[in-house]
């Protein structure tokens, strides 16, 4: 499996790497609608804490949305997908590198770039290592159900169905991801918030990539 997702992978990175636009509207979105936010709570510092571990996740989740749609759809016009229905390891293969190379290419960035949101609320140095410890442990299970998202909509027009199954499902890494800042800005134990998110990644983990690969075969029928 591993030498399988491997190369496809390099080929997604090459990809992306050939057009950046790609990458940078999602990060460009999660910029923009964070500091909106900041700029539209006013300088109010005790507020900006408050709020700020909220818009940083929800300006995370709306940015990855924005690349989601056109996840799987390049294969499916190259016939890439028929071909590699004839082989069930093939497919979850291709499922593992697309989740993969969607985390590298849209994900990875968002947690480079949260700190400097993190600044923007007043957040403490703590709050912004929590934020990032939270990000890294959520944003990989966001990319498995937007995956999923992306899987059962595939080949339908317009996006809105897309968002109307990601979301309700991504609302418990949310509230535990923005739960866990919001603990280390109380002083309270932050360990039980970061254990319920490493559980949905494992749990997303096993479950997703054969939601997904099934959820594309069905779309092919």
């Amino acid at each position: 499996m591993l030498l399988a997702v491997i190369p496809i992978v390099e080929r997604e990175l090459r990809t992306a790497a050939r057009r950046p636009m790609d990458a940078l509207g999602a990060l460009l979105f999660f910029v923009v609608v964070g500091t909106l936010f900041a700029l539209a709570a006013g300088p109010d510092p005790v507020l900006l804490r408050t709020i700020g571990p909220g818009v940083v996740w929800v300006a995370a989740l709306l940015a990855l949305l924005v690349s989601l749609h056109r996840l799987f759809l390049p294969e499916l016009e190259d016939g890439v997908l028929e071909q590699l229905l004839l082989s069930p390891r093939s497919l979850l293969a291709l499922v593992w590198a697309k989740v993969a190379a969607h985390w590298l290419v849209t994900c990875l960035p968002l947690l480079l770039v949260a700190p400097l949101l993190g600044l923007q609320f007043d957040l403490s140095t703590a709050s912004i290592a929590v934020l990032l410890a939270s990000l890294l442990l959520g944003t990989p299970t966001l990319s498995l159900l937007g995956a999923l998202g992306a899987a059962l909509t595939l080949g339908l027009r317009g996006n809105a169905l897309l968002a109307l199954i990601v979301l309700p499902l991504c609302v418990p890494v949310l509230v535990f991801g923005s739960g866990a800042v919001g603990a280390s800005q109380q002083s309270m134990p932050v360990g039980p918030h970061l254990s319920i998110l490493g559980a949905w990644l494992l749990l997303a983990a096993v479950l997703c990539p054969w939601a997904i690969s099934a959820a594309l075969r069905l779309a092919l029928e």
